[in-house]
């Protein structure tokens, strides 16, 4: 903690290294490259709209700013959380002011742009189309998802990835040595090895990075020769182990549940292991998970091995009973057996199908062979006539009996894989046809 009489002129460390120019950004490489499309425009002072589409600490805000100054334009910052369209409004008069006063131009940024709800993201679009305003929006939510097409068409849209630890270790490298913005004052001393595993912690966060870095400072200890030394042990006293990077609901949440899916379908229990776990660690909600396990037991075994639906099913009415950590091992457990087992998607492919047919097709009769028959009256209109029961004929089946509505003939639907249990099925399945064919000739 800082001193109470320090506190108002107090900057913590990543506000104080905040990049100054382009070649102090971390990461981002893809995009900012000497050469890279977006580079290029910032250095030539070509604005645009755009919107900046990644997870938290990784430069956005700074990105928006540093495109203002490179372009020598007016730098207007608000977050979605907080305004609403009278801050649209004067953000905009602002820029109009600017316009014809200086003729200055005006990045307006908006962090967090996918909180606002349509007739907000609307109210930008007449400032973007006649330049009263270079829109640059943050989010760390999907575009296509959370921001309208209109507004969307107006914008280019750049993705930001995590920053990788060996830039994340370079950074915290400057700030221990930089004597006016970082902690370079202080003679501080840390090992290569507890650098990398402060980067390593900060789980592709340059804002948790120097956050970090900062409080491991203020917990440094002077040895014999008098250098205060970040160690190992004060690392292992900063570092609890916390979630990795996973938001709830949102697209790293969508993708890790997806890459876990494909791994089970992909027959690679070891990738579907890992995805899992990553979730676990990250704080997802293991009852989530099972559930999505018994949902690849059916998309993607089925009848192939039935056995794996029962095992998924155990497996969350286990963890419900043993709860957490035991019971992640019983969903890890049926999550190996089904990336283990013979794969088939015949029945979730029959369903869709099925379903289509039904849409189509309409409201047709159901044949009155295969009608309920309850009462008398009934009978007299011919429900259930001729219905021939099946345990009363050879190998309990009535061949040549008409289960469809007689416009839609014979469609075949489900088509059993060549694999696990449904080997069996699609020779059983053959066998009645056949039956069903020849019964019909005659």
């Amino acid at each position: 903690m800082k001193p109470a009489s320090a506190s108002a002129a107090y900057r913590p460390l990543a506000d104080r290294m905040r990049p100054q120019t382009l070649d102090e950004v971390s990461g981002q490489e893809h995009v900012l490259s000497i050469g890279k499309p977006l580079r290029e425009a910032i250095e030539q002072g070509h604005l645009h709209s755009m919107v900046f589409w990644g997870p938290p600490g990784i430069g956005k805000t700074t990105l928006a700013r540093l495109v203002a100054h490179y372009c020598a334009a007016q730098f207007i910052s608000m977050s979605a959380i907080m305004a609403g369209i009278k801050d649209i409004r004067a953000a905009v008069e602002q820029a109009r002011e600017a316009r014809a006063t200086r003729n200055q131009a005006t990045v307006l940024f908006v962090d967090e742009v996918h909180r606002f709800n349509k007739s907000q993201q609307d109210a930008f679009l007449p400032f973007i189309e006649d330049g009263t305003i270079y829109f640059i929006g943050a989010t760390t939510e999907n575009p296509s998802f959370e921001l309208n097409n209109a507004l969307l068409s107006r914008l280019r849209v750049y993705v930001f990835k995590p920053i990788h630890a060996d830039a994340l270790q370079q950074l915290l490298q400057r700030a221990l040595q930089d004597k006016e913005r970082g902690l370079g004052a202080q003679s501080l001393t840390i090992s290569t090895d507890n650098l990398l595993a402060l980067a390593n912690a900060a789980d592709g966060d340059a804002r948790r990075a120097l956050n970090l870095l900062e409080v491991a400072a203020d917990l440094a200890e002077s040895n014999a020769a008098g250098e205060r030394v970040i160690s190992a042990a004060t690392l292992t006293e900063l570092l609890t182990q916390g979630p990795r990077r996973f938001d709830k609901g949102g697209d790293i949440f969508y993708d890790q549940i997806s890459a876990l899916h494909k791994c089970v379908r992909g027959s690679n229990p070891d990738a579907a292991l890992y995805w899992f776990c990553r979730m676990i660690d990250g704080g997802c909600d293991p009852l989530y998970i099972a559930r999505r396990v018994v949902r690849m037991a059916t998309e993607d075994i089925g009848n192939a091995d039935p056995r794996g639906l029962t095992i998924a099913l155990q497996a969350w009415d286990s963890y419900e009973r043993l709860g957490s950590p035991e019971g992640e091992l019983v969903i890890a457990q049926a999550i190996v057996y089904l990336a283990c087992a013979a794969k088939s998607n015949a029945v979730y492919t029959a369903y869709k199908a099925a379903m289509q047919l039904a849409q189509k097709s309409g409201s047709l009769e159901v044949p009155l062979t295969i009608r309920n028959a309850p009462t008398k009256l009934m009978k007299t209109l011919g429900h259930g006539a001729d219905y021939r029961y099946d345990h009363d004929q050879d190998d309990a089946f009535a061949a040549g009996q008409q289960y469809f509505p007689d416009e839609l003939g014979q469609p075949i639907l489900y088509a059993p894989v060549n694999r696990g249990l449904e080997i069996k099925i699609a020779e059983k399945l053959q066998q009645l046809r056949d039956l069903d064919r020849k019964a019909r000739k005659k």
